[in-house]
């Protein structure tokens, strides 16, 4: 049996990214053990990784605690391990300094990674492909794999709720009044970088009026949002900020559509294959639109800041695409 080390730090979305080239990497090695070497706060999205056999954490908080002590023995205990696994091929989806080092050190003879264009990157690994800024980061990583000798079939995206977060969500769903199977709309109103947000006060809007449609409404967030999403929590929504991530994409699952902005969790809605709306502003600069359904963008008209997305345009979107779902099940049935 092969061992495969696989490697991507962080952040959510970047990981998702790699879900594509993860199935890829399975297709073609379908009896290798496959690990995957990531941050430790993230270590739990990869449960949804089907494929994947093995998750390796890597504690980097213990580099920032100032604990050198710590930090030397987490270190020497991570490249004990990488060692000790004999991998016969390491890919390095993200291509820094110390991930290519870590590559490297786990002794893979055959050591592939993405290069970013910095002339002292890409020297230990036997095989690295130039990353292309131009197409999307999951494209990018699938063109590292075919560069690499591997076979390509269907794209595949498929993120896989685990049943007990499922289960959780469910039991979210029932405490706070909503009934599965009824139109409901998952709000994601914000993101890492501010500038990427839409205001609150205009999803609030979106809110008030899918709950005068019948639309069940449901707000996401991470546990330091809470405060912001009190005047949602005020005009009655349930707020799921502070779940834990694999219970939000249970919550995700059970949902209809979301709606957010250029996020982790709307990225992973779409490997859940669920319905989508992505609010990205200068939409010129922006890889990371939902994978393949860059139309389940809505952008101003101008290219501008995302703030100028105007509210009747986001619920024209979201009532088409509900539209269009109810069109599709009417037609499966």
């Amino acid at each position: 049996m092969e061992n495969i080390l696989l490697i991507r730090l962080k952040s959510i979305g970047d990981i998702l990214f790699t879900l594509p080239a993860v199935h890829v990497v399975r297709e073609n090695f379908p009896d290798a053990k496959l690990h995957f070497l990531v941050s430790r706060e993230h270590a739990p999205l990869l449960r949804g990784f089907a494929e994947i056999d093995e998750i390796l954490p890597l504690d980097r908080a213990v580099y920032r605690s100032g604990n050198w002590r710590a930090a030397v023995s987490s270190t020497f205990d991570l490249l004990r391990v990488l060692r000790r696994k004999k991998f016969s091929l390491a890919v390095d989806f993200q291509g820094y300094g110390e991930t290519e080092i870590l590559a490297w050190w786990s002794g893979a003879p055959r050591r592939w990674g993405c290069v970013y264009h910095v002339p002292t990157r890409g020297w230990l690994y036997t095989r690295g492909v130039r990353l292309n800024y131009r197409i999307h980061p999951a494209d990018s990583h699938l063109a590292l794999l075919r560069e690499c000798g591997l076979r390509r079939g269907e794209i595949r995206n498929e993120f896989v709720v685990p049943a007990d977060a499922l289960a959780e969500a469910s039991s979210f769903f029932t405490a706070n009044g909503l009934e599965a199977g009824r139109p409901t709309l998952f709000v994601q109103p914000f993101t890492s970088t501010p500038f990427k947000n839409w205001p609150l006060e205009n999803f609030l809007a979106l809110a008030a009026y899918g709950r005068s449609q019948g639309w069940q409404v449901l707000f996401g967030g991470g546990p330091s949002e809470r405060a912001a999403l009190e005047p949602a929590r005020a005009a009655g929504f349930p707020i799921a900020a502070g779940e834990p991530l694999l219970v939000s994409a249970g919550l995700m699952n059970l949902s209809t559509l979301m709606v957010g902005g250029v996020t982790g969790l709307i990225h992973l809605a779409v490997a859940l294959q669920k319905r989508v709306l992505m609010l990205i502003g200068y939409p010129d600069r922006e890889s990371g639109f939902p994978y393949l359904h860059r139309d389940w963008a809505v952008s101003p008209p101008t290219g501008g800041n995302v703030s100028e997305i105007q509210v009747t345009a986001v619920i024209d979107a979201c009532a088409r695409a509900l539209a269009e779902l109810n069109s599709y099940h009417g037609k499966s049935r």
